[in-house]
């Protein structure tokens, strides 16, 4: 995935019922003012030619089989990066009738169809700052580190 890595970055985003405050935060990262297109990065149309999926929202039911039809359309490898907390967890509706509750309830759905996703990546906020953005995409093509390492502590 390193040759992968070196190129410019085409997302596509994907909401997945948001209320738009972290899709007006992705328009604000593609403005001069943050210009992320100088990491490569550019907005397409289609998750045919996009090389990540930038997906908002808590994913409702209505949005599910579209959502599942975008990613599978994706060439591999595929890398979804979760935005805001909706994105990431659900929000505040992520135990509701309406919603699978973020990412992790899609990444079991995906599996259950057989739709393999190479990576995911996690921006949590409410709503995220352009500058989260920016600094997943850099962690992403390797420009910076991790800055909070995930450790598991089992009680003994």
């Amino acid at each position: 995935m390193s040759k992968f890595l070196k190129k410019s970055l085409w997302v596509f985003h994907l909401n997945t019922g948001s209320c738009n405050a972290c899709d007006i935060e992705i328009l604000d990262v593609l403005t001069p003012f943050h210009d992320a297109e100088r990491f490569g990065v550019k907005l397409v149309t289609s998750p045919r030619h996009a090389d990540v999926i930038l997906l908002t929202g808590p994913i409702t039911l209505e949005a599910l089989p579209k959502v599942v039809n975008a990613i599978e359309a994706a060439p591999r490898p595929r890398v979804v990066i979760a935005l805001g907390s909706c994105g990431v967890g659900g929000g505040i509706w992520h135990d509701t009738y309406s919603t699978i509750g973020g990412i992790k309830g899609l990444q079991k759905i995906l599996e259950e169809k057989g739709v393999k996703v190479d990576a995911f990546y996690y921006v949590p906020g409410c709503p995220i700052r352009p500058e989260a953005i920016l600094y997943a995409v850099a962690m992403f093509k390797g420009l910076v580190s991790k800055k909070v390492k995930s450790e598991i502590k089992h009680a003994e």
